[in-house]
Parts: C-alpha cells; sequence; structure tokens
C-alpha cells in the first residue's frame, strides 16, 4: 500500500455512511478490511458498490463470529461501525469496552439517531430520520399532492460519513500526540443537521419573537416571498431543458436582468432599481411570469451561447447522475476515474474526495470480491498496547491555525467545524463583511453559522498593505482554505504558491464551487447550481415533472417550485454537504503532514462533493443496476419502504428486508398483506410507531415540524444533547448545534458567532502590529475594527 495514510489498519462493519467514510481512508492508502456477512454486504446490490468499496479487503464473517470480529479488531487503527447500541453490546465491543481493551484504537460509531433516547433502537436509515426529525415534512412542496415528500437521495448518510471522517481524522492527529486512541461518535441526524445555513437562527427569531416576524415559504398561494425565486431561477427553455441560474449576488442579478433584455426595469419607476424586491405582489407575480416567459425564448443551445458571451450569466441544465461524469469541468479536473472492475469490466465513477499534489491518492484499485482476502486479514498481527498510563484530556484540534479565505456557506462552515475540533480559525473579510450577513431576510443571521467559533478579521486584500497583513498570517498558519471563483486568489496575491513560498509547511486547500481553473472555474457557483449539475436534484423530483416541452406559464411555475424544494432545502443542499467535505478534506492533508507528507496544495469542489453523495446514480458501467426509481408522487420506493398517511399523521415504513416482510406478516393486521395503507389507514401515526417499536418492522410518525424547530427543541434537541448555549454580540445568549461529532477523550469547542472585523485588532497586535500602524491602517480604510 502506498499513499499517506499507509500502514494504517481499518476495520469497517458498517452501512453506506461508514463505507463512505472508509473509503476515503483506502483511497489514500490506509489498508480497510470490509467485514462482511454471508451472501455479500447489502451494498452489493447497488450500482454504487464498485465505487464505495473500491481499495478495500473483503472477510466474511458468520453472524456469530464475535471472536473473529474481535481479533479483527484488535489489530486495527480504527474501528468504523453502523450498531445499534444492542448490536455493538452483542458483539462484545461497546465504547466503553474498546477504549479498555484497545486503547491506541480510534472506534467510529454511527448511529442514526444517537446511543441514547426514545430512537437509539432504529437503524442508520436516511428515509427513518428523515421522517423523525421534520424533513420529510419540510420536502412537502416537492411533491404534487398535500403531504410529506420522499427523499430519494441519502443526504444523511453522506453528511454522516463525512463527521464520522472527520472525527476520526481528528483522532489519528491527536493519536499522533498522546498515543492513545478514543471513541468518535456521530449520527445521521447531526450529519443533516450540519446542512443548514439560516433557517437554524430564523427559527429562533420567529420563535423569540413571535408577534415580530412571521415565517414564509419561498413561494405562497403562487406569489414569490423570497428574492432567491428570482436570483436562482428555476425555469425551461424553449426546448425543453430545464435550467438552474446562479445570479445570487447583485451584480450577477442585474447581468441576468440584461441578459433578459429587461434591464431597463431598474429605471423604471413602476419597478425601481431595488429589484427583484417588489412590495406588491401582483408585481411580484407578473417579474416572475416575465422572467419565465424570457428564458424560454432561447433553446438551451442559444443559452449556453450566453454563458460564453457574458460570464457574470450563468445557469445549469437539470442533469442526470450519470450525465454529470460528462460535466467538462469534472472531466478537467481529473475527477473522473476509469477501474478496471474484475467483475464488471471498465467502471467510470467519482475520483477521491480531495486531490493532493504531493501525496496522491490511489482510486484505481477495484472493490474486492467476498472473502477474497480473508487469509491475509486473520494474519493481521495484534497492536501492542500502549503503556497503562492515562492520558489526559485534550482539545484534538489543539495547536492547529486555519486562515480562511473566501465567503458564502461552504468553505466558510468547514472552518467552523474545524473551530468546533479546537482549531484557531481567522476568517478573512473583506471591509463589508462577509456577503452572507446581509444575504437573509434580517441582518448577520445568514452568517452566524461560518463565524461560529471564529477571529473575524476585515481588510482590503486588493491594496499591498491588506495583502501583507494575509501573508503575516499565513506565516503562522497550518492550514488554509480558499473558495473564491478561479484567478480571484492569484489577483490577491493569496493562492496557494504564493502563500507556500511564505509557509512551506502549510496545508493549502483550494475549495471552490467548480475548480481554480479549467472550463466553468469562473463561473459563480452556489447550492441550487450544483444540485442541478450533479443530477442530485432530478433524482429527488424529476419523477414529478410533466414529459412535455409545451407547458403553460403556470404549469411551468409548479414545476419550477417543486425543483427549487429539491435543490434549496435548508437541511438536503449541496452547500452543507459541501462544508462538511471540506472540514474532512482539511483534515486528511493535516493528518498527511503529521506523517511526512509536508506542505502542500489541495484541491477539491463542491462538484467533485456531490458527485461523492450521488454516487448511486452517477457510476456508470455495462448492466449495472438500476437506481431505485422514486414513484411520481414521491411515496417511496416500494410498499414495504415509504410514507403512508393514517388515521391522524403520516407514518414511514420500512418492511424491506426479508426478516422484515415476516415481522410485518406476523401482527395481525397485516396477516394477508393485501392492501398495507388501507390497514395502516385504520389507525393514527403514532399507535403505529407504538406497536412497532420492539419489531424488526421499522415504523415511525411522520414529524410536522421544520427540522430546525425539532433540532431546537427542548424534547428532542436538548434530550439528544444537540445543542450548545452560547452568547452572540447581537443576538444575546441562544442556542447553538452542538458539534456535530463527539470523542470519549477530546473535548469540543461550540464557539460563537461574530461580527464583522471584531477581533481585528486583536489579532494584529498578536501579529506584532503597533497600535500607530494599526490606526493608520483603520483610517484610510484598509482594515476594520469591531
Amino acid at each position: 500500500m502506498t499513499g499517506p495514510l499507509a500502514g494504517l489498519r481499518v476495520v469497517a462493519v458498517t452501512g453506506l455512511a461508514g463505507l463512505h467514510c472508509a473509503q476515503a481512508l483506502a483511497d489514500f492508502g490506509a489498508q480497510v478490511a470490509l467485514v462482511e456477512p454471508p451472501g455479500g454486504h447489502p451494498m452489493r446490490a447497488s450500482a454504487a458498490f464498485p465505487f464505495l468499496a473500491r481499495g478495500m479487503r473483503s472477510i466474511v464473517l458468520e453472524p456469530g463470529d464475535t471472536a473473529g470480529l474481535r481479533r479483527l479488531v484488535a489489530a486495527a487503527d480504527v474501528l468504523v461501525e453502523s450498531w445499534t447500541p444492542a448490536q455493538a453490546e452483542e458483539r462484545g465491543l461497546t465504547p466503553e469496552r474498546t477504549t479498555v481493551d484497545h486503547p491506541r484504537l480510534v472506534h467510529a460509531s454511527i448511529t442514526g439517531f444517537g446511543r441514547t433516547g426514545p430512537y437509539a433502537h432504529l437503524p442508520a436509515d436516511d428515509a427513518l430520520v428523515m421522517a423523525v426529525i421534520g424533513g420529510s415534512h419540510t420536502l412537502s412542496p416537492m411533491a404534487p399532492r398535500e403531504g410529506p415528500a420522499f427523499a430519494a437521495v441519502p443526504f444523511a448518510s453522506y453528511s454522516a460519513g463525512q463527521t464520522a471522517l472527520q472525527g476520526v481524522l481528528a483522532a489519528l492527529l491527536e493519536r499522533e500526540r498522546s498515543g492513545h486512541g478514543q471513541h468518535v461518535g456521530t449520527s445521521l441526524v447531526q450529519g443533516l443537521a450540519g446542512h443548514d445555513i439560516w433557517n437554524w437562527f430564523l427559527t429562533l427569531l420567529t420563535t423569540r419573537y413571535a408577534g415580530a416576524f412571521t415565517p414564509a415559504p419561498h413561494v405562497q398561494d403562487g406569489v414569490p416571498n423570497s428574492a432567491l425565486i428570482y436570483r436562482l431561477l428555476v425555469a425551461l427553455s424553449a426546448d425543453g431543458r430545464w435550467l438552474q441560474f446562479s445570479q445570487t449576488s447583485r451584480h450577477l442579478y442585474v447581468a441576468l436582468m440584461n441578459a433578459l433584455g429587461m434591464g431597463w426595469m431598474f429605471d423604471d419607476p413602476e419597478w425601481g432599481e431595488e429589484l427583484p424586491l417588489v412590495p406588491d405582489p401582483a408585481k411580484r407575480v407578473e417579474l416572475w411570469d416575465r422572467m419565465l416567459t424570457e428564458v424560454r425564448a432561447r433553446t438551451a443551445a442559444e443559452w449556453a451561447a450566453v454563458f460564453d458571451a457574458q460570464p457574470d450569466v450563468w445557469a445549469e441544465p437539470f442533469r442526470t447522475g450519470q450525465e454529470l461524469l460528462d460535466h467538462p469541468q469534472l472531466r478537467h479536473d481529473g475527477n473522473v476515474v476509469r477501474v478496471e472492475d474484475p467483475e464488471r469490466g471498465p467502471v467510470e465513477q467519482p475520483g477521491p474526495l480531495v486531490r493532493m499534489a504531493a501525496t496522491p491518492a490511489d482510486p484505481t484499485r477495484p472493490a474486492p470480491r467476498p472473502d477474497a482476502d480473508a487469509a491475509e486479514l486473520r494474519g493481521w498481527e495484534p497492536v501492542d498496547a500502549p503503556a497503562a498510563t492515562a492520558a489526559g484530556p485534550s482539545l484534538p484540534l489543539a495547536g492547529v491555525t486555519v486562515l480562511e479565505l473566501g465567503m458564502y456557506y461552504a468553505a466558510p462552515y468547514g472552518g467552523s467545524l474545524l473551530a468546533d475540533l479546537g482549531a484557531r480559525v481567522v476568517k478573512v473579510e473583506p471591509p463589508g463583511g462577509e456577503p452572507m450577513r446581509s444575504l437573509a431576510s434580517f441582518p448577520e443571521i445568514g452568517a452566524i453559522k461560518v463565524t461560529q467559533g471564529k477571529e473575524c478579521i476585515a481588510l482590503d486584500a486588493r491594496s499591498p498593505e491588506g495583502r501583507q497583513i494575509v501573508h503575516d498570517l499565513a506565516r503562522e498558519a497550518d492550514v488554509v482554505i480558499q473558495s473564491f471563483r478561479a484567478g480571484v486568489a492569484e489577483r490577491l496575491g493569496v493562492d496557494g504558491p504564493s502563500l507556500l513560498a511564505v509557509n512551506p509547511d502549510l496545508v493549502y486547500l483550494n475549495a471552490p464551487g467548480y475548480g481554480v481553473d479549467g472550463p466553468c472555474g469562473h463561473r459563480p457557483a452556489y447550492a441550487p447550481t450544483i444540485a442541478a449539475a450533479s443530477g442530485i436534484a432530478w433524482r429527488m423530483a424529476g419523477a414529478t415533472l410533466p414529459e412535455r416541452t409545451d407547458l403553460t406559464v403556470e404549469e411551468t411555475k409548479g414545476a419550477a417550485v417543486r425543483l427549487v424544494a429539491a435543490t434549496n432545502a435548508s437541511f438536503a443542499q449541496c452547500d452543507g454537504l459541501s462544508a462538511l467535505s471540506v472540514a474532512s478534506s482539511a483534515l486528511l492533508g493535516l493528518l498527511a503532514r503529521a506523517r511526512g507528507a509536508g506542505g502542500q496544495q489541495l484541491y477539491t469542489s463542491m462538484l467533485a462533493f456531490a458527485a461523492h453523495l450521488n454516487c448511486e446514480d452517477v457510476v456508470r458501467y455495462a448492466d449495472r443496476p438500476a437506481t431505485p426509481a422514486v414513484d411520481p408522487e414521491l411515496f417511496g420506493l416500494s410498499a414495504r419502504y415509504r410514507l403512508y398517511p393514517t388515521a391522524a399523521g403520516w407514518v414511514f415504513l420500512s418492511a424491506a428486508r426479508p426478516e422484515q416482510r415476516s415481522a410485518l406478516r406476523a401482527h395481525p393486521a397485516f396477516a394477508a398483506e393485501e392492501d398495507i395503507g388501507a390497514v395502516l389507514a385504520a389507525k393514527p401515526a403514532a399507535q403505529w410507531e407504538a406497536e412497532f417499536a420492539d419489531s424488526e418492522v421499522d415504523c415511525v410518525a411522520v414529524t410536522e415540524a421544520t427540522v430546525e424547530a425539532t433540532l431546537m427543541s427542548e424534547e428532542f434537541g436538548r434530550t439528544a444533547g444537540l445543542l450548545a448555549d452560547v452568547e452572540h454580540p447581537m443576538l444575546g445568549e441562544h442556542p447553538r448545534l452542538a458539534p456535530l461529532v463527539t470523542l470519549s477523550r477530546s473535548a469540543v469547542v461550540p464557539g460563537p458567532g461574530s461580527l464583522v472585523g471584531q477581533h481585528t485588532e486583536q489579532v494584529l497586535q498578536r501579529l506584532g502590529y503597533p497600535a500607530e500602524h494599526l490606526a493608520d491602517l483603520r483610517a484610510r480604510g484598509i482594515v476594520v475594527t469591531g
């Protein structure tokens, strides 16, 4: 094995979430033992298996062979599992046991809802989590009917895989110092919770000041309530191709209006320069109608010519997953790999999570055949335990300094996650502040989550003095995260080569929307843009759309609203999954450096992360299994795995596995099993959940509240340990989302958000800037102090 993680041994006894975690370790050189039951891992039936298991080794163990499993664990550096607490107890591998028996082991547990509480017995299943925390309810605008909607894309599993990966990498970094391992805990709920950008704080406002603020959907009774409906326009071309525009910033929206021939409206008193924020509801509808009509005047090819001529105007077509493999940017960046699989032939699939310039991954080794490596894996020798002296608690990223350059959500929230793990994170903003501070409907709300736990400084990086400050910060940093569009970092003099010249030991992570160069590197990328480009949105809601090209404006708007829900749900969108992946990528670079790789540039993008999330629909090879298809009404995937209305409320029923089907038939009401829906309609949702609580059948009532309201509630969020109370300089004391991963020995540090320039003065003083120099910089507008 080669790669920066060569020599590490990983045992993976896990489902989809843990496979995402283990795959990243395997790509970078770790020896990953995939433990499979007789008959093979359940994911072998998925088209994504050759991607998820590439580079791993396989051993088949009988379900009762706990001794064989424990022998593997005794020889491992990392254990990744997704057991319920009862299953861990059955195997004799509870966190309490492994931390004593194997002091060097990093033991990562990925549960559905945590290790305690009323849902701890449920498996780590996306649909169950979505139903319980309000995700299915919140997605209801995606369905062409009343009621909750099924999410076909496994946002929770992918995201929990990333939070687990962060915990594993942070614990391994800490082990480099202490010699001791520890338990890492996360859940699908925590993975999903990391996605939201500002709805948490809007929920906080509307709850705290109930008489002053009223929450409203993007579109209500056919009237847009949000400027994002226009700035992130979903429209249909003349030849029937759905397009997702990407015009969030003011200058980008003006460019789109000019391209539509509607720029005159900014100077017209009837409309006003504040477009698209028109007070009159009838005018808001008219503006929407006009924009859709003008987009419909051109074919997709004609719009592509507009994009080539006007770089500030951009839209992605809504692709299917396999179409993503032909995206010119993904190809340009080398993020499509071809693996020769002995069973399947050539398999095209997404490349590694991140590209490392000096210590690249090896994604070319195929997935193993069942039990192909049993002899080798049974020969693993147990790891010598460290001395009996106890390792004291410490922050896993103690002593790590992160310099954050870039704006909007994905890369900045990745920095916040590193701050939660104990890193010192310095966020550099322009004098006017991170644009997200003014993007939401209430000042500062949009940026609180991306400033949590950070030192926020504001400066003009275009000036020589501002650039020098960034270079001074880079000199003492360990990691730089930048997310500018292609060419911006170079123009500012803060690109990788420039800062590595200042500090050769830097881990410099490029994490833009598309890439640092190439055909789309200069394009604006937002969460809906990437959801459309990657096939995620089409997999979520494409089944609901009319298969006609002659839609009326009203039909177009109805379909567009469903696509908006599919691209921009607060808890299921590409900014969130990218932020989680940015933190994982930075930690991979740090661990590689700790193991001798030195400083280097790293490259990734939101588009690459989206390919990993949607892998089941993205991989391409001959005779591949079909991606499970949701029905046009968005109930679910089959009669035994779907949403059902009941006498009061809705349930999600999961009874697709053989043992679950048997358990369902054993219930008196389902013995005939003629019409599952008719049976479930006879009793309330809460009663069905109670009746199946001790059964193999998983059945949960759908929570009819937003995800943020559910997580923030005392009944769910506080009980589950998902809340941490902090003091924000504007909001005062409030609950924030607790760190998304916990460690048994190391502490995590949930910090508050910060205001523009709040820490400029203290950061410059720490760099040695005299008071008179700081005053001069402030007077000339080069820095802003809070």
